[in-house]
């Protein structure tokens, strides 16, 4: 049953492969769990009590609310396949309610450390080629797997914007700066140049020519980040909250960056008016002569 439901959220929710692989993950975990303590080896079996005592199990090994929350997401998204193709008639995540979790506050890169950012290299290919990775993610706020999908041809030069296919294969276009499309220009000359040979036609290529893996977009953007600032996190995500975060402070509108994030849902974009609101505060405390009283 659990190969039908991957295959059901993979080929027909288009769900990506990473989320299709945290699925499996936290199901296969959860039926190990029914193995171990109730000698269970078949998860449409399961319970509401085993769940709850899973969930009880889980916090006693110290796991946090969120990632609580994810695996019993994956639950009832799998028992819900189950509900509808009649392998259960009740769902044992009926009465599971989410963990409270705290909100935090999306962590991004302060300006004057981007400000702090520079290449030297003389046209070396690397150089030029995680530059353009660095900018691209930071002035666009795209995603690091829709950076590693862009192709050549989703570069449309006259309109100044580029074409991005996002989560469960949607696309979206996001307006993009002078600036912006010379470096691209000049970042596939060097690449062409680098290998004539090439056939693919993916945009941004490795060290060898060919198209790049999540962790080596990660190397690129940590090794940058790694020499400007003190955040703890310093990965391609972080760019993009920085993007969001830097466009609410100079007075964007929210629904615009909604719209370039690619979000569904207003709400998800909300998170960074929390930090131009704690900007705003700082502001007052050290502006105002009483801000600090």
């Amino acid at each position: 049953m659990l190969e039908r439901f991957l295959r059901y959220v993979q080929t027909e929710r288009r769900y990506s492969t990473h989320t299709v692989s945290a699925y499996k993950r936290d199901l296969e975990q959860f039926g190990a769990y029914l193995i171990n303590i109730y000698e269970l080896d078949d998860i449409t079996k399961a319970t509401t009590q085993m769940v709850r005592s899973y969930i009880v199990t889980l916090k006693e090994k110290g796991e946090e609310n969120r990632s609580i929350n994810r695996k019993m997401s994956a639950l009832r998204s799998f028992y819900k396949f189950c509900l509808r193709e009649e392998v259960v008639e009740i769902s044992p995540m009926q009465g599971i309610k989410s963990l409270k979790q705290p909100k935090e506050l999306a962590k991004f890169v302060p300006e004057q450390d981007m400000e702090k950012v520079h290449f030297d290299g003389d046209g070396d290919f690397k150089v030029v080629r995680d530059e353009l990775v660095f900018e691209m993610l930071y002035q666009t706020g795209m995603r690091q797997a829709e950076l590693r999908g862009l192709k050549d041809g989703d570069i449309d030069t006259v309109a100044m914007q580029l074409k991005v296919l996002g989560k469960r294969n949607k696309e979206r276009i996001i307006p993009i700066s002078k600036q912006l499309l010379e470096m691209i220009d000049n970042y596939k000359k060097v690449r062409d140049e680098q290998f004539p040979e090439r056939e693919n036609v993916i945009l941004i290529v490795d060290d060898k020519g060919r198209a790049t893996s999540p962790s080596f977009v990660y190397g690129v953007v940590h090794k940058i980040l790694e020499g400007v600032t003190t955040l703890k996190q310093k990965s391609p995500h972080v760019l993009r909250h920085t993007f969001a975060t830097h466009m609410l402070n100079e007075g964007a509108d929210i629904r615009a960056i909604q719209k370039i994030l690619g979000h569904s849902s207003l709400s998800s974009t909300q998170i960074y008016t929390h930090n131009t609101i704690e900007q705003l505060k700082e502001i007052y405390q050290t502006a105002h002569p009483l801000g600090d009283e």
